[in-house]
């Protein structure tokens, strides 16, 4: 059973860097994902969501969908036409079907940001749990969705919003206060 984990960053910086760390982990095999998402809300309120899964979903869906359009067409004629056709059929399918996380619990988080927020959403087959947390812990964040036990996100919540985390993440990220103004 997969488990989801949503968490939100208050600049778009940490929430890079932990999305970012989250590839890391899984070519390490520290962490098996089903799905991954960022989300972020610029200074003007536009939210922009950019899920791993459909991208790569919609590519597979529109090479297969050539592959099967160029072979009928071999068989009646016209196999560009037909290769083409199936192609560009199959992405438009594949654009509507919703696969991982939910694409409306995204944009629901992501509308619940402050301007210059992100958020990453994590959708783990599997996991090391304490090597993930000690990663996505240098980052800081606040949980704002899982389907973890309460005491499992009550733990999670504990390791990453505590203030010296968080303090240890914007030093870990250079994200003090950058005005310039030396009184």
């Amino acid at each position: 059973m997969s488990t989801l984990i949503a968490i939100t960053y208050d600049d778009e910086k940490s929430g890079l860097a932990a999305f970012d760390a989250l590839g890391d982990m899984q070519k390490q095999q520290i962490l098996e994902l089903e799905d991954a998402a960022f989300a972020t809300k610029d200074e003007n309120g536009k939210v922009k969501v950019t899920d791993t899964l459909e991208k790569q979903y919609t590519g597979m869906s529109t090479t297969w969908g050539f592959f099967w359009g160029f072979l009928i067409g071999l068989i009646f004629g016209g196999p560009l036409f037909w290769g083409l056709f199936s192609a560009l059929f199959s992405r438009i399918l594949a654009k509507r079907r919703d696969v991982g996380i939910d694409n409306d619990f995204m944009e629901e988080v992501a509308d619940s940001l402050e301007p210059g927020g992100s958020a990453i959403f994590i959708l783990a087959v599997k996991a090391t749990k304490d090597k993930v947390v000690a990663e996505l812990q240098k980052y800081g964040g606040h949980v704002a969705s899982t389907s973890l036990s309460e005491e499992d996100e009550a733990a999670l919540k504990g390791v990453l919003e505590h203030p010296e985390i968080k303090a240890g993440a914007e030093d870990h990220l250079d994200l003090e206060d950058a005005s310039g103004d030396d009184s």
